[in-house]
């Protein structure tokens, strides 16, 4: 069920990257997750703020200007060709081009069609994009740093970024993952770099929450399961503290 989501996002993202002028840090496919809507969404393609949207709960693709297409028994191909011939009725004037430039982290079979999930699963992945949101915007807020809270297309998790301004030359990464060979379920994370190198942390004290990894993933790890929103802010408030000593 995760993966065909995780499927389902990668029209948003090649939407961006059809549309949107090129960043060199390829942000322009990145989404957004809306707590209203319960649907990601890509960041505005024209001058009139419209944008393509993945509805969790029903399971739809929407143009914000009102054009939806049901997910549930089409393929691969149905999918870009709704795409393909719905954008140019929206005033877009350039090819929708369905072209990942990454690897998902598992195999989609193209003539595979969309099922329709237990809706119990997907409420809970809304549930945990809305904390996500939640936790990021208060850690950033109560830390005073800025950064864009977005969802990356490849790896799907909601995450930020800082360089810090303490001259130290740190950038700190944190965020929600999904479920992957480190953590079998979501789970929150922080992780500092200098340049592109992980900072060991190997002589870490222990966290109150969550853990220290430091093989190959270094950084610290808290999984979501029963976790509240209070938790998971100390804990990356926690986990930024060790970086800073």
């Amino acid at each position: 069920m995760l993966e065909q989501v995780h499927f389902a996002v990668q029209y948003l993202a090649m939407a961006g990257k059809s549309f949107l002028k090129p960043r060199a840090d390829d942000s322009h496919t990145n989404l957004a997750f809306n707590a209203t809507t319960q649907a990601f969404e890509t960041w505005p393609l024209d001058g009139n703020g419209l944008k393509l949207t993945f509805d969790v709960p029903k399971l739809q693709l929407k143009w914000s200007t009102g054009a939806i297409l049901d997910l549930v028994e089409k393929n691969h191909a149905q999918v870009t060709k709704w795409v393909t011939e719905s954008s140019p009725q929206t005033g877009i004037d350039k090819p929708y081009v369905f072209d990942l430039h990454y690897e998902l982290p598992f195999l989609w079979n193209a003539e595979l069609k969309f099922e329709q999930p237990d809706p119990a699963k997907l409420k809970r992945l809304v549930q945990l994009r809305i904390l996500a949101n939640n936790v990021l915007d208060t850690f950033l807020k109560k830390e005073k740093l800025e950064s864009a809270i977005r969802i990356w297309p490849h790896h799907f998790d909601t995450g930020a970024f800082v360089v810090l301004a303490d001259g130290s030359e740190k950038s700190i990464g944190m965020g929600m993952a999904i479920p992957d060979s480190l953590v079998n379920d979501h789970y929150f994370y922080l992780s500092a770099y200098h340049g592109h190198e992980g900072i060991d942390t190997s002589n870490f004290s222990a966290l109150a929450h969550g853990e220290w990894k430091n093989d190959g993933f270094k950084g610290a790890i808290l999984p979501t399961s029963e976790v509240t929103t209070l938790e998971a802010v100390q804990f990356l408030q926690e986990a930024l503290g060790a970086y800073l000593d």
